[in-house]
């Protein structure tokens, strides 16, 4: 061949296949499918391939690719097979287990047909030559692993497994927290640990002599190269020896500074540990290694930053949902809350915290009964936490009024509505809420519920988990239909019962709204819940929740709230009867309370307590009983009852308390009656949980007690005051049929319980 181009002469001919195998680089083939094809004898030299073994058809991650790079080798390998050309670098442990980090190029491999077949690689021993490109290879992979990452841990810890074993054998990172400097990082080449109680570990206080190399960099604030003389200064004795021991040659030590603060050192060192072509750092080094810290300290800084806004805007978030529930009778509960992930520039978005407006509540309701919620409001950042936060302050305040769950979302809903916000253009945008509201009787494990817009808890039972069925569900809270037709916002309500040791699993979208390493998979996703729930559908209720909670992998593109409840009822016991309403039943009513504690072996003091306040509740309902019964019904339109017996508009029909002629009254009233007994009978129900009792006295009247003042010479009057004095709760709410006064009084007295 005379010049570049023309062929060679006959007699001087040369085969491909030698040309490559000469060729003192690495030149490695791989299919679409990333498994090795073809490699020259210097690609199996600087793998370090063993000897006899077959490496055809393997992947390309076999040929000892670093487990921190494997994803990276991945991706380069996607790439490339789009037809795009790849340069980088990459770690690789030799068949010898010997470390080396590889320079490579890779090109995309056309077949005759112009379809891209495989991929040639082609590859050479980083930092081995020294040459200027090579070095600042590795600040691009310092650079792209601290992009990749706003977690203080892993910016540290990965910088430093890029370092060890690349450019340093052993790599510390200290930094200061007040006056103190602590490590904060340690790690060694070769998996080589130091011995206890030689060099500072991590989370120790760092204390270096006045003369050492390491405080010298941080009074002068540059970076400082020593070879000589690294074992005068030494911190301490076993220190030095261990240092001696490892084969220490040389070390860097660069000050990390941040907008003009200095927030502690970064130091690298060479030993014997990995096998090197130099011992030594130099002037190039030097450089190289202060530029990087400059970008450390950065990455620590935005780091710490970052943790500083995570953790404010969660305990922001955490402050408007229950951090405990009190106990709740019949029900073992567990809850659980993971707010987002973090938005990262790579996602196209400017990296923040993501607050969000899941939520969730148990709110201990009349006599034992349990509010339960879980909703979602729509969005994310603090304008989606504050919604939130109002919106379960609002419906825990409805809740404890003894409103009907189709009520409470009602008024929701309009509430919503006024917290509206108006855009740039004058419009008004009305944030959307899903929201669960039920009411759980333990004892009868009747749920009484209304729904908008939310998914259907999990039924979990020893034989199944399924979806609970529910009868109805309305639209979102604050989306309101074209033309607010009332019936479109209407809020219905339905019952059920649940099986007997049930559990329910209570969630918001954002635990199956997970994509691992693509586009959510809803149905998937929903498989992958069930089927984890079901293995521990036997364990308590923390064990259940931690199973869900991380059951479906992926990144977290939204905030999760679940609960799980299980109903319980071993420790639960009823008891009731029904009274005429008449002044002789009070004593057979005050007998069945009497005779239920005693049985249930409440404290006497406690229990004879308890029966005088149903003593003054009986004759409260027998003074005021409704001649005729009526029906309420809750409707769209408010409450609605079949028949009024009495005067609305008389000041006589405002619930009394002044008994002073009424059991008189009553009694005459009984004898001049003819009508039907039935029609006028209240009922007494008595409950025991674990540690208290409720009783509850059913009337037809719809009207609520209220205490009043009694003068000092009136005889009555006094009654509901004396309830509400010595109770531990009390109240009244509405029922279908009328109303229901309840109060809750402990077992046992407080002294009993300390002894």
């Amino acid at each position: 061949m005379t010049r570049w181009g023309e062929p060679f002469r006959e007699g001087d001919s040369l085969a491909t296949a030698a040309v490559v195998d000469q060729a003192q680089i690495a030149i490695v083939v791989i299919d679409r499918f990333s498994r090795l094809r073809y490699w020259n004898p210097f690609a199996r030299e600087l793998f370090g391939f063993v000897g006899g073994r077959d490496y055809v058809g393997r992947s390309l991650l076999d040929i000892g690719i670093h487990e921190s790079d494997r994803e990276h080798a991945s991706q380069l390998a996607r790439r490339v097979l789009r037809g795009d050309p790849w340069e980088g670098t990459f770690a690789v442990l030799r068949g010898d287990s010997t470390w080396i980090h590889v320079r490579a190029q890779a090109v995309p491999m056309r077949g005759e047909d112009g379809e891209i077949d495989g991929i040639t690689l082609i590859a050479r021993e980083a930092l081995r030559s020294g040459r200027v490109e090579e070095q600042y290879g590795l600040m691009e992979r310092i650079g792209t692993r601290l992009a990749g990452s706003l977690e203080f841990d892993s910016t540290v810890e990965g910088v430093a497994g890029i370092l060890v074993p690349q450019f340093a054998d052993h790599c510390f990172i200290d930094l200061y927290e007040g006056e103190r400097l602590i490590r904060r990082v340690s790690v060694h080449a070769e998996g080589w640990t130091p011995p206890p109680n030689t060099w500072f570990g991590v989370g120790d206080e760092v204390r270096y002599p006045e003369r050492h190399f390491v405080t010298q960099a941080l009074r002068r604030l540059e970076t400082f190269v020593s070879s000589d003389h690294l074992f005068a200064n030494s911190p301490n004795v076993r220190s030095d020896q261990v240092s001696r021991q490892v084969g220490v040659t040389s070390a860097i030590a660069a000050p990390l500074r941040a907008r003009g603060e200095v927030l502690g050192v970064l130091t690298l060192a060479l030993s014997g540990l990995s096998p090197r072509h130099k011992s030594t750092y130099g002037g190039f080094d030097r450089d190289l290694v202060g530029a990087i810290a400059s970008r450390v300290a950065l990455a620590i800084d935005n780091a710490r930053l970052f943790e500083e806004e995570r953790r404010t805007a969660e305990a922001f978030q955490r402050s408007l949902l229950p951090s405990r529930f009190p106990s709740l009778d019949g029900l073992s509960l567990s809850h659980r809350y993971l707010a987002a992930g973090p938005f990262h520039p790579h996602h196209g978005h400017g990296a923040q915290v993501q607050a969000g407006g899941d939520f969730y509540d148990a709110i201990p309701l009349s006599a034992g009964r349990v509010g339960l919620v879980i909703g979602d409001v729509e969005g994310h950042g603090p304008y989606a936490a504050a919604v939130m936060g109002q919106l379960r302050a609002a419906l825990r305040a409805f809740a404890q009024a003894d409103r009907e769950p189709a009520d409470i979302l009602q008024e929701l809903d309009e509430w919503v509505r006024q917290l509206g916000e108006t855009d740039e253009e004058g419009e008004t945008w009305v944030p959307s809420v899903s929201c669960l509201y039920m009411v759980y009787d333990a004892w009868s494990r009747e749920l009484s519920y209304a729904n908008a817009g939310h998914a259907p808890p999990l039924l979990v039972t020893s034989d199944s988990v399924e979806k609970l069925d529910l009868e109805v569900t309305d639209r979102l809270l604050g989306v309101r239909a074209k033309g607010g037709a009332g019936e479109d916002i209407v809020y219905h309500q339905a019952n059920l019962q649940l099986p007997a040791g049930a559990t329910l699993l209570l969630y918001t979208d954002g635990l199956v709204n997970r994509a691992p390493g693509g586009e959510a998979d809803h149905e998937r996703a929903m498989a992958r819940l069930v089927e984890r729930v079901a293995e521990v559908a036997d364990k308590d209720v923390e064990q259940i929740a931690e199973a869900a909670l991380h059951s479906v992998p992926g990144d977290r593109v939204d905030d999760t709230a679940l609960m799980v409840v299980r109903a319980d009822s071993e420790r639960l016991a009823l008891r009731e009867g029904w009274f005429r309403s008449e002044a002789s039943t009070v004593g057979e009513a005050r007998h069945l309370a009497a005779s239920t504690f005693k049985d249930w072996e409440m404290d006497r003091d406690q229990a004879e307590l308890a029966c005088l306040l149903v003593s003054e509740i009986v004759t409260n309902v027998v003074i005021h009983a409704t001649p005729h019964p009526v029906h309420r019904e809750f409707t769209s339109g408010g409450v609605r009852d079949s028949e009024l017996p009495f005067d609305q508009g008389g000041a006589d029909d405002e619930f009394d308390e002044d008994w002073s002629d009424l059991l008189e009254a009553v009694a005459e009233t009984e004898e001049g009656e003819a009508e039907d007994p039935e029609k006028k009978e209240f009922l007494l129900r008595i409950r025991r949980g674990a540690s208290r009792v409720w009783v509850e006295v059913f009337d037809n009247d719809l009207r609520l007690p209220r205490i009043r003042s009694a003068a000092a010479d009136d005889e009555g009057g006094r009654g509901l005051y004396l309830v509400d004095q010595l109770a531990s709760r009390w109240g009244a709410r509405p029922t279908p049929d009328g109303k229901a006064v309840w109060f809750e009084m402990p077992m046992h007295s407080p002294e009993g319980e300390q002894e």
